[in-house]
């Protein structure tokens, strides 16, 4: 097989049923096809794969396998997928996501089928897509106290005492709202079939160059989703606290104080997923959130 790829990176879903078969299986077939193979640390950690495997790959940490690869294969659920994303998209590597969990959304390879899938994918048998993800500053008083990637969204939101928190909303400088809520969910289209689907925001096609600002359980009933392109910067000026939070995909976070802004921009590189070749968007949404099927 004349791959497109020579270098190929495995990050599995720790203490999975029946992770340790299925990195046997791809790391057999990577072998057989005469690929370079990199695989997650934290699998020999966990005793996810076997000594067998472990003998024939090179073991690196996920954070460097932007560098070392040209493909990374996740073998996992979206969460596992969103957390490898965040790391090697400023690498610009592609990634492929065999589904190990649920749902699914973006790990679209079939377990059951993954050797046949993914031996038309190595040659160029597959569907690219570029997905956007947003960069977020949290400025303390006037320096940037940290940055953050997010690949499905970035979320505002109050913690633990349970007590509304209030903002202002800026978009391109423009003053837009002030809101007192449970928080804001900036949610880019790949995160608008999670948290922002279920606060009431739109459904955005993976490719749609926008992002949606949805209010999370606000006071004013008039405080509606607005969807901006993705050209657009967004700012958020926390004017009442509380104990809030900001949140990258649901993966981690940082405490906000008051007078902090947020700002959130498209990050400049998009991250370059591939599809099998009958992955159909509509379809998956059709399956994953049991629309009904075609009659006729």
């Amino acid at each position: 097989m004349n791959s497109q790829f020579k270098h190929i990176g495995i990050v599995p879903r720790p203490e999975t049923p029946h992770i340790q078969e299925t990195i046997h299986t791809l790391v057999t077939f990577l072998k057989e096809k005469q690929l370079d193979i990199y695989l997650d640390e934290s699998a020999v950690k966990d005793g996810s794969a076997c000594d067998e495997d472990i003998e024939v790959c090179h073991i690196s940490d996920k954070s460097n396998m932007g560098k070392q690869c040209d493909l990374v294969i996740v073998l996992g659920g979206d969460g596992t997928f969103l957390s490898v994303a965040r790391i090697i998209a400023p690498f610009r590597v592609p990634i492929i996501g065999v589904n190990q969990g649920h749902l699914g959304f973006l790990t679209q390879v079939q377990r059951e089928k993954m050797v046949v899938t993914l031996n038309g994918m190595l040659t160029g048998k597959y569907l690219p897509e570029e997905r956007i993800l947003l960069e977020t500053s949290l400025i303390r008083n006037g320096e940037v106290a940290t940055t953050s990637f997010a690949l499905n969204d970035v979320v505002v939101s109050r913690g633990g005492a349970g007590q509304m928190i209030e903002f202002e909303v800026f978009i391109d400088r423009e003053f837009v709202y002030t809101q007192r809520s449970d928080g804001l969910i900036v949610s880019t289209p790949t995160g608008s079939t999670a948290y922002a689907l279920a606060a009431g925001g739109p459904i955005m096609q993976a490719s749609l160059r926008a992002f949606t600002l949805v209010p999370i359980c606000p006071q004013s009933m008039t405080n509606r989703p607005i969807a901006i392109a993705d050209t657009c910067e967004i700012e958020i000026l926390i004017t009442k606290s509380g104990d809030a939070r900001v949140h990258f995909d649901g993966q981690s976070f940082v405490d906000v104080q008051n007078f902090d802004r947020i700002k959130i921009h498209r990050y400049r590189h998009p991250l370059r997923v591939l599809h099998p070749t009958d992955y159909q968007y509509y379809k998956t949404l059709r399956q994953k959130l049991h629309w009904g099927e075609q009659l006729v």
